[in-house]
């Protein structure tokens, strides 16, 4: 106040030494994009088997995200997305018993998954990055295979690109992950890196004997990298916003009070 009452005493002087920090207000805006990554997978296996980790260099998909406030800040999204992947296993030697374990005959094996994932998400906001946390869950359908023999191994052709009966084909779990994103309004690069892990054994555990279970749960992780374009305004007033301060600007400070 004292400022204003002497603004016409201000001098050029001064004022080149004053800093003005301009707020950043995040608006409830969409999002839109292409996130493409490489992955990789195991298998929890139950009884446990000597395996290695499977290098998928795909995972590529498209995302819809929402953000919004949430207990009054406006840290909160919500993320869905529609995904096509490649995901598999593969057994390694097993020297105490010198064997390696097979599934069909096959030493490895390449599935074809389509995935919807669906988050709830944490971000925090500078102009010009961002901080991304993440935690949901997926379904999906595995639509394909393919079966190596490997070294050892021998893969019926009728079901070397064909699942048998007792395969499971859907598949759900959870899913999480966390990165950080390149803002360039109205575009945006999103780095990030998730695990999943599935709740969907990829047999039936009596597949093999009614009297001795197995079960396979696979996971993943993955790391990828998406440009998205933003719907709408990312920072500033939103609409609800500026509608509310036009009506206190028409009504006064007594808005909401008998109107």
């Amino acid at each position: 106040k004292e400022l204003i009452r002497g603004a016409d005493t201000l001098t050029d002087a001064f004022l080149d030494t004053v800093v003005v920090k301009k707020a950043l207000v995040v608006n409830d805006y969409s999002l839109i994009g292409i996130q493409y990554g490489a992955g990789l997978s195991s298998v929890m296996w139950n009884p446990r088997q000597e395996q290695k980790m499977v290098f998928s260099p795909v995972n590529v998909g498209f995302t819809y995200t929402k953000y919004g406030q949430m207990f009054a800040m406006p840290f909160f999204a919500f993320k869905g997305g529609l995904f096509f992947t490649k995901e598999g296993y593969e057994f390694e030697y097993n020297e105490e018993y010198d064997y390696t374990y097979k599934i069909e005959g096959a030493e490895k094996a390449i599935m074809d998954v389509v995935e919807v994932p669906l988050f709830f998400q944490f971000h925090y906001d500078t102009w010009n990055f961002k901080f991304l946390a993440e935690i949901g869950c997926f379904g999906g359908y595995r639509i394909g295979i393919q079966r190596f023999p490997g070294k050892t191994g021998y893969v019926n052709p009728d079901l070397e690109h064909n699942f048998k009966d007792t395969d499971n084909r859907f598949d759900y779990g959870i899913k999480g992950g966390a990165g950080f994103a390149l803002v360039f309004d109205p575009f945006e690069i999103h780095i990030m890196a998730h695990y999943k892990h599935s709740f969907s054994s990829l047999y039936e555990p009596d597949h093999y004997s009614q009297y001795y279970y197995r079960f396979a749960y696979p996971s993943n992780i993955v790391v990828s990298a998406g440009v998205f374009f933003q719907l709408s305004k990312r920072t500033g007033k939103t609409k609800a916003e500026l509608k509310k301060q036009a009506k206190s600007m028409v009504y006064g400070d007594n808005l909401g009070q008998g109107r």
